[in-house]
């Protein structure tokens, strides 16, 4: 591959680590991870429990420090910055803004969520009228999530797969173009998890996303690439059909015998 080659394919990954370690007391929760990935791209994280899918999302997200090894975003090192910096460049974990109030209504979330974007969260004494001129988008963006209806509803009474979709609006909020998102449909039933998918599906149009998940259904219906770890190492990575044919993800991950 010339060099030119080389650097346009460098450019496509949008997030990627090198030799990404974290050391607890003598102990790796993660070892030498290589990851990479695709602008554009759904990208899932999976592997039994233990495997280091959490430390690592809190490695990329600057909520744990690495030992050892480098992140970067958009090609800049990214391995020191606190959460802060890096939720500015535009690199956003669903919690780290989803956390909704659930005695405010849907609207009022989403609005908060984009006083965070627009520098006034902290603002509380603005009158009604200035708050009001965020409506227009907030709703916006609820109706991008499906959520239009629920616009002047409580929170605290919507179904639970509504609410994570209220959490994915206020992620929006902040106009990620890195999106981390840590089991999106955990405890959920069907209904919502096929809705939440699509969801995932529909919102991914414009942004790069990053997701732990344990449903392998959605995994194979959403994801473009697959990364398994096994100790807190990458065992295999690639396309759904490939991976969920791997001798060593079937005995890793399944409990299966190769």
């Amino acid at each position: 591959m010339s060099n030119t080659a080389s650097q346009s394919a460098k450019s496509d990954f949008i997030l990627q680590t090198v030799g990404l370690t974290k050391e607890f007391k003598g102990f790796a929760a993660v070892q030498d991870v290589n990851l990479n990935v695709q602008r554009g791209h759904i990208h899932a994280l999976i592997g039994p429990n233990g495997a280091g899918k959490t430390t690592v999302f809190n490695l990329l997200t600057k909520f744990l420090q690495p030992t050892r090894g480098t992140i970067t975003f958009n090609g800049i090192d990214i391995s020191r910055e606190e959460p802060a910096q890096i939720a500015r460049r535009g690199v956003i974990r669903s919690f780290q803004i989803s956390a909704t109030f659930p005695h405010l209504t849907v609207l009022e979330n989403v609005r908060v969520a984009l006083q965070r974007k627009v520098g006034n969260s902290f603002h509380f004494w603005k009158s009604e009228k200035t708050l009001n001129s965020l409506n227009d988008r907030a709703v916006e963006l609820l109706e991008s999530v499906d959520l239009g209806e629920y616009v002047n509803t409580v929170t605290a009474e919507m179904p639970y797969g509504r609410k994570r979709a209220l959490e994915i609006a206020t992620t929006l909020a902040l106009d990620p173009e890195l999106m981390l998102l840590d089991e999106p449909t955990q405890g959920m039933g069907h209904e919502d998890v096929d809705r939440v998918a699509e969801l995932i599906r529909k919102v991914s149009k414009s942004r790069t996303i990053l997701m732990v998940e344990h449903n392998l259904s959605v995994v194979e219906t959403l994801c473009d690439r697959i990364t398994v770890l096994q100790r807190g190492q990458i065992l295999a990575e690639g396309p759904y059909a490939v991976v969920s044919k791997d001798p060593r993800v079937l005995e890793a991950y399944v409990g299966v015998e190769a």
